[in-house]
């Protein structure tokens, strides 16, 4: 078994031997990648079936199993993400700013790759993918760090990715997949900063803390998602049940899925109870607060339900008096992920677009959106709840740095 360090040398050799590569190379084989991922579809799914078991046999959450599913179906939607993705327009080289200084010197501004990333994940196969198109088309190497409770399909779907770049004669270590899944080699990882360029973690608040306070490497966070609707005073009804709806069971395991619903006062008596037996129909455990209990039958709500990320079929509800508190409750319990309105008011709609500190803010649509895919990016590495160069869903751009070329023709400088 290579060590830790030995893959990230690797990584990091191919990409010093490698150089920059053609954007009509990096297309050719991210298409050549989506074509494997179809062909093995069969070997992938039966790699994954193995994780599956394992699964069951150490109780992982529904959420943590829905995660760590590949159907056939999936494993399509993946390469199809793969073949978007070589469709975008390539980053590097682009030119962001040039200009010429009253001594001669011309300089300009270009976006560059970061060199090589360090991805940490939890139980999403789907990941492997996404990250390694995403590094790829941006000319990075990429070393991933997936959960001993996904090995079986991360290693077949790093394989099957690896057989396009052998094809087109580019080095297999562009992409590692670490075969150490100890959990002391996390800690080895995120300090290898004499290799890797950045690290960006993706699952759990636990994991993302951990990340955050053990890594000496750059890192971007992606944060937890406590997601938040509210619905306002002035409403479409049947729109502001079916966005609710859709934010929670769409996919509830997912980080954009809505997790506490705050309804105005004026219409609760209204919505609620509707809303809430079409949302126990599917299946949804409803927690509210004082006002909702006595508009309809649920379990009472405590202090701990609205600052968690359930993951899973459960929804906290809180009726509000205004929209002022609903903005309180969001700045306090809010993970700066993603909030949404529904509202007929447009000055009620702006001042809640404005106001709301989060990577995404959407107004009469469900919080599903705030996703790579969704927003053309043909996918993401993770939603970063950050400040800095990145924010939000994490496409191409985001997998970039840039430098300063400068020409002269002889200039020195004075004092």
């Amino acid at each position: 078994m290579l060590t830790v360090e030995n893959q990230c040398q690797k990584a990091k050799q191919a990409y010093v031997e490698t150089g920059i590569l053609s954007t009509e190379l990096k297309n050719d084989t991210l298409k050549k990648m989506a074509d494997a991922l179809e062909a093995q579809s069969s070997f992938i799914i039966e790699e994954n079936a193995k994780d599956l078991e394992n699964g069951r046999q150490t109780q992982l959450s529904t959420a943590l199993m829905d995660r760590l599913t590949l159907t056939k179906e999936r494993i399509f939607a993946i390469a199809q993400s793969i073949r978007e993705i070589s469709e975008l327009d390539d980053p590097i080289g682009e030119l962001l700013d040039e200009w010429t200084l009253p001594n001669g010197l011309e300089i300009q501004k270009k976006r560059v790759p970061f060199g090589v990333i360090g991805m940490i994940y939890e139980a999403r196969p789907n990941v492997t993918a996404d990250a390694v198109a995403l590094t790829f088309k941006t000319g990075n190497a990429v070393v991933l760090r997936g959960s001993s409770s996904a090995y079986h399909s991360n290693s077949s779907i790093t394989e099957t990715l690896r057989s396009a770049l052998i094809e087109n004669n580019i080095s297999g270590d562009f992409i590692q997949l670490l075969e150490d899944t100890s959990r002391e080699s996390v800690t080895q990882f995120l300090q290898m900063k004499n290799h890797l360029d950045l690290v960006i973690p993706r699952g759990s608040a636990n994991l993302i803390q951990r990340v955050v306070e053990q890594a000496t490497v750059p890192t971007i966070e992606t944060g937890a998602g406590i997601c938040h609707v509210y619905v306002d005073a002035e409403i479409n009804l049947d729109q502001a049940m079916d966005i609710v709806f859709n934010s929670k069971t769409q996919r509830p395991s997912v980080c954009n899925a809505c997790e506490t619903l705050l309804v105005h006062e004026t219409v609760a008596h209204q919505l609620l109870p509707e809303l809430i037996k079409r949302l126990k129909e599917a299946g949804v455990s409803i927690r509210g607060d004082e006002k909702v209990v006595n508009i309809v039958s649920c379990e009472p709500a405590t202090e701990e339900d609205w600052s968690t990320e359930y993951n899973d079929l459960i929804l906290s509800v809180k009726v509000v008096s205004s929209l002022n508190e609903a903005l309180s409750h969001i700045h306090t319990y809010g993970t700066l992920h993603t909030e949404v309105i529904v509202s007929e008011n447009s000055s009620t709609i702006e001042q809640f677009l404005n106001s709301v500190d989060a990577s995404t803010v959407i107004a009469n649509a469900s919080s599903r959106f705030t996703d790579g895919g969704e927003f053309g990016f043909g996918a993401e590495i993770g939603i970063s709840t950050q400040k800095l160069h990145a924010r939000g869903p994490m496409g191409l751009p985001e997998m970039t740095s840039y430098k300063y070329t400068v020409r002269g023709n002889g200039q020195l400088r004075g004092v």
